[in-house]
């Protein structure tokens, strides 16, 4: 980065700084939100709330839907690792 471009880049510093916070933040949330592990927690707590009476059938069953298709979707997502 040449000298003129820092001095004419540097009011945009802070924008550059929210802009990658907000990116990190994204990112852990997707993380998150397809973790395999937590997709089988949410799954099994669906069923305990359906023996418990606390979900209809069709509700259940369109959650598992959700919770199956994140599941599939954090399969074919790229590894992050570090």
């Amino acid at each position: 980065m040449g000298l003129i471009t820092g001095i004419l880049g540097l009011p945009l510093a802070p924008v550059r700084g929210v802009v990658w916070v907000a990116e990190q933040i994204r990112e852990q949330a997707e993380d998150e939100l397809y973790d395999p592990a937590r997709i089988r927690e949410q799954i099994e707590a669906v069923d305990r709330a359906r023996t418990a009476g606390d979900l209809t059938d069709d509700e259940a069953t369109r959650l598992e839907d959700e919770l199956v298709e994140r599941l599939m979707v954090a399969r074919t997502r790229p590894s992050r690792e570090g």
